[in-house]
This record gives structure tokens, C-alpha cells and sequence, in this order.
């Protein structure tokens, strides 16, 4: 599955990155806590969040993460949105909570 097969499932706003919609999803993972996403998730994954910080772009740089999903309709600033573009990471925005985006991404990838 490619990250631009999740927008219309998920209701997504693609807030940065729109040229790597062609990437591939390996998997999704769902955490808040910055350590366990570095520790535990894995290369070409989809990251569920809360989170709206700077460092969620490090993370996903670092881990080289498909795209951010930033759920609950939270807002992401502006200078985190423009590091991601610089940086070339997905950001998208959904009004779903966490646990609707990730069952929806599991039916998706596994039913």
C-alpha cells in the first residue's frame, strides 16, 4: 500500500510532503512518547500522534517513518510544518482520534 492510498480512508489533510505519497507503507505505530517511537518503530512506517513539536520531525527523519499522522484535529505550527518540508516529511492532520486512525490503517493493511 502506498501513503496515498490512506488519504481518502482516513480523511486526511496533507499538511507537508505531497510529493512522497508514492512511498510504500511497512506498517503503522502508535505512540506519543518520542523514546518508544525512536526505539520501536520501524523504517517506512506510518506514525500515529498527538504530538505537534518540533521533534516529531527529527523522529521521523531519524527513523526515516513513511509520514506523521497527527490526530484529534490538533493544529500543527507553522514551524513545524515548514521543518517538515525542509526535511521532507509527511505531516498529516485527521479529526479521527488515534484509536479510529489506527483500526481504519489495520483493516487496510491486514484484513
Amino acid at each position: 500500500m502506498k501513503l496515498g492510498d490512506i488519504i481518502e480512508p482516513l480523511s486526511l489533510d496533507v499538511r507537508t510532503g505531497s510529493s512522497s505519497l508514492g512511498r510504500a507503507v511497512t506498517g503503522v505505530y502508535v505512540s506519543d512518547l518520542l523514546s518508544d517511537v525512536m526505539a520501536n518503530s520501524g523504517e517506512g512506517n506510518v506514525w500515529i500522534t498527538l504530538q505537534t513539536h518540533l521533534n516529531i520531525v527529527a523522529v521521523a527523519g531519524l527513523k526515516n517513518l513513511t509520514g506523521i499522522i497527527v490526530v484529534s484535529g490538533r493544529n500543527v505550527p507553522a514551524d513545524v510544518l515548514q521543518k517538515a518540508e525542509a526535511e521532507k516529511v509527511t505531516v498529516m492532520t485527521t479529526q479521527l482520534s488515534a484509536f479510529e486512525t489506527a483500526g481504519k490503517l489495520y483493516q487496510m493493511l491486514y484484513a
